[in-house]
């Protein structure tokens, strides 16, 4: 935390107030109200992208115009932080969750490590645990904020903790107060205070954090051991009395939830998302909200969509391209906010030098990393894109190459069909001009680590798999089977012709089927395919897909055409 910028100053100027004691009684009250401001540094989703991520952010230039700036970068990011702070004298820094979790290479090869170490450097203070920071588990959260080198059960493949050097865990502190365990208690403390001085005066601001309760959709049900998600407005509105009583100022929530806007990072027109219905019952004693998870930009006066809540709410995109700066301005003597502002600053990843030390720690682990990174994995013929944002509804290329591996890595134990789920798939895959393909390429398409598993099921079981994805939005890849569906017809009769093997399905045959643990656990909503009986197990994912491209090369990437829309238009 950076309080004590301007010591000086603050010195100075209480030795001015000390000198005029002999003015009016009026003049000292006004000079004792003088507002403090503290100046909130945000972010969120960082996912680990420790190198710039090669995205751009759109910026007006002099001319009026917009310009695309290179953004990002772990050292930009401290360099970007550490500027802001020399410019206020009261900051705080904070994230809105997934600062680990579907990271690059770099990070994830660690465990992630490298990242908290970056974001010890850089001074964070508080990090609302995001759904991906459960991606491994809730025990090797637990690691990442206390240290130790110990392999957590749900680690899958050849990750193995502190592999460079030791790990003492995050100098900064994980929020989670809607995370409950099962004896009622939260896996990480829910709130935080925070107090900041100027001379003999003095302002509290209390921060709430929160997951998305979608998580226990969102990551493998294996790593929680009974942990809930509980719903965010009914925990924040608790914990904002409970911060009062104790004082608080100013109400802070960092939420790892949130929305979409149809202009640019500083605007919020046409705001809409899951943050919404949580901001419209939340305790209009709430400041500010800083967001993430959507992985937009938006700086909105929560007042133009509701008047009784006048809000502040920010978000910073993702991958450590922007830093939010919200100034709340505090008034110490009536205990609260009398002013708010925020802006997205962008995090220069060109035309500004970068921290010595975050850039020395990442080019430390890039070098640790790059023999594997750098192993050739194959040829394709064509580059396949990663699934557009929010086209969970449709068949993709990559995602048929994908369950192709995973059938043919576990035809062995008998699998007839393969089943993947497009949001697990976090890149695209780009050969090189020769047609090449690396270990770090394949891995950009499925970071998580999850291990295949062999599953039983019935026809039946199988036709309600696939009538769940319109309840769930989310179409599976399919390998070893064709259907079509009609989704204007009655729930539980939109799926026709449904082939295994070109042989119609059979509602009373046995089926195996090949997917991932995260799937076989209910992942993404899919509980059907948690009762499917374990046959046996698999590789690791990424391994299959790069056996697979292996064994194929120069491998012609799968036409779409498995899964027909006879849906009238």
């Amino acid at each position: 935390m950076h309080r004590a910028t301007g010591i000086l100053a603050a010195t100075l100027a209480a030795l001015a107030l000390a000198g005029c004691a002999g003015r009016t009684p009026a003049l000292r009250a006004q000079a004792a109200g003088t507002p403090i401001e503290v100046h909130v540094l945000a972010f969120n989703d960082f996912h680990g992208n420790l190198e710039p991520p090669g995205l751009t952010v759109p910026e007006t230039g002099a001319d009026g115009a917009t310009v695309e700036t290179p953004a990002g970068g772990a050292a930009w990011l401290a360099a970007t932080i550490a500027g802001l702070r020399q410019q206020a004298r009261h900051t705080i820094t904070v994230s809105a969750g997934d600062l680990t979790g579907a990271s690059p290479f770099v990070s994830s090869q660690f465990l992630d490590e490298p990242t908290v170490a970056a974001m010890n450097l850089i001074g964070i203070d508080l990090n609302a645990a995001g759904n991906h920071e459960f991606d491994r588990g809730a025990d090797e959260l637990l690691r990442l904020q206390h240290g130790g080198c110990g392999k957590q059960a749900i680690i899958s493949g050849t990750a193995i903790p502190c592999r460079l050097e030791p790990f003492k865990g995050a100098k900064f502190t994980y929020l989670a107060g809607n995370t409950v365990k099962a004896d009622g208690s939260t896996l990480f403390p829910g709130t935080a205070i925070r107090e900041f001085r100027e001379g003999g005066r003095r302002v509290r601001i209390g921060f709430i954090g929160l997951t998305t309760r979608t998580t226990q959709t969102l990551v493998n049900p294996a790593g929680l051991h009974g942990i809930r998600f509980g719903d965010e407005a009914d925990t924040a509105n608790a914990a904002v009395a409970k911060l009062k009583a104790a004082g608080a100022d100013a109400i802070v929530v960092l939420i790892h939830e949130g929305g979409a806007q149809l202009a640019g990072p500083n605007d919020c027109r046409g705001l809409s998302g899951a943050i919404r219905p949580i901001l419209d019952r939340l305790d209009p004693r709430v400041d500010l909200i800083v967001s993430g998870h959507t992985h937009r930009s938006y700086i909105c006066d929560y007042a133009q969509y509701l008047p009784g809540k006048p809000f502040l709410l920010t978000s910073a995109g993702k991958y450590g391209t922007l830093v939010t700066d919200a100034v709340l301005a505090i008034d110490p003597v009536k205990h609260r906010v009398v002013a708010k502002r925020a802006r997205n600053v962008t995090v220069r990843d060109r035309d500004v030098a970068g921290d010595a030390k975050v850039a020395a720690l990442v080019a430390r682990y890039a070098a640790a990393a790059a023999p594997l990174a750098a192993r050739p994995s194959g040829r394709l013929t064509e580059a396949l894109p990663r699934p557009a944002d929010g086209a969970g509804m449709a068949e993709t290329r990559l995602g048929n190459l994908i369950a192709d591996s995973e059938l043919a890595a576990t035809r062995r134990d008998g699998a007839v069909i393969a089943f993947m789920n497009p949001f697990g798939i976090r890149a695209g895959l780009t050969p090189k001009p020769d047609g090449t393909v690396t270990f770090e390429d394949i891995y950009r398409v499925t970071p998580f680590g999850n291990m295949l598993q062999v599953r039983r099921y019935t026809g039946a079981q199988l036709r309600a798999v696939l009538e769940q994805q319109f309840d769930r939005r989310i179409i599976l890849s399919v390998a070893g089977m064709t259907y079509a569906y009609d989704a204007a017809r009655p729930a539980g009769s939109r799926i026709l012709d449904v082939r295994v093997g070109g042989v119609p399905l059979d509602d009373r045959a046995s089926y195996r089927v090949a997917l991932s643990d995260f799937l076989a656990f209910g992942g993404d909503g899919f509980s059907t395919l948690a009762a499917g009986e374990l046959v046996a197990g698999g590789p690791v994912d990424v391994d299959a897909l790069r056996d697979y491209v292996v064994a194929h090369s120069p491998l012609t990437p799968p036409q779409t055409g498995r899964i027909a829309d006879r849906t009238a238009r």
